[in-house]
């Protein structure tokens, strides 16, 4: 059953930003956070203090033009806070001691934490996964999100929903994409053409990739998915590891899983 919609103030901004579809210019070419250096993280493996919503089906919570983009470069690894109608989702938060950068890349764009309704986890790898509690303990309106298969080794304070493919959130779908990770996720902003991708792929030189073998749960699974997103529309690719790709995306990624 829905609870009874409460006027906060992310949701009074995103309202008023319906219509006109005012979002935070943060564009196609984003705008990185300052820089860190982080020391690369590894799997979670404490006992988690989450749980999966059993049949989830998160909506979108504003309009659905498409989102703008903002890169959160933490050095070796980014995360992302994608925006629409003055209000944001984060995906992914670096390793621990990142939330001071999503925080600045937050106010780049002219938001704060009131602002967060929604944060998504591609995977609990320590490199993508290390900030979000301090994430959830400053957003304290978020709702965080994460793969079925993923969210035991992830923990946060509060509850996380469990994903499936196909699922919405933010008007964001889901695609799941095993194989890094068993619960590795995407999420893909058909309006905007764009693709969330986490580490389901890397990018170098300008050309997707798949992720390092040393760091994949199953490599077979992870070409398969690679196929898989091949076969989405996107110009857009926002990676964990490695620049944007801008332009043509998808159809790099489908030669790639041709070839994978």
């Amino acid at each position: 059953m829905l609870e009874p919609r409460r006027i906060r103030r992310r949701t009074f901004l995103a309202d008023l930003g319906r219509g006109a579809m005012a979002m935070a210019v943060v564009g196609v070419a984003a705008r990185p956070a300052a820089a860190q250096s982080p020391s690369p993280g590894a799997s979670l493996g404490a006992s988690p203090a989450v749980s999966p919503v059993p049949g989830a089906s998160p909506m979108p919570s504003a309009s659905l033009g498409a989102v703008s983009w903002e890169r959160v470069n933490l050095g070796f690894v980014s995360a992302y806070i994608l925006v629409r109608g003055g209000e944001a989702a984060i995906v992914d938060t670096g390793t621990e001691g990142s939330a001071d950068a999503i925080e600045a890349s937050l106010e780049a764009v002219g938001l704060d934490w009131t602002a967060v309704g929604h944060l998504i986890l591609t995977h609990h790898h320590g490199d993508h996964v290390g900030s979000a509690a301090a994430v959830l303990e400053r957003a304290l309106e978020a709702t965080g999100f994460a793969g079925a298969e993923d969210i035991g080794s992830i923990t946060v304070p509060r509850p996380l929903t469990a994903l499936a493919d196909g699922d919405d959130v933010f008007g964001l779908k889901v695609v799941t994409a095993p194989g890094h990770t068993a619960g590795s996720i995407c999420v893909l902003d058909p309006v905007g053409s764009i693709l969330v991708a986490g580490d389901a792929l890397v990018t170098e030189a300008g050309l997707p990739g798949l992720p390092g073998a040393e760091f994949t749960a199953d490599m077979e699974m992870a070409k398969q998915s690679v196929v898989k997103l091949g076969g989405l529309t996107f110009e857009t690719l926002l990676v964990g590891h490695g620049d944007p790709i801008e332009a043509g995306a998808s159809a790099l990624v489908a030669e790639l899983g041709a070839t994978a």
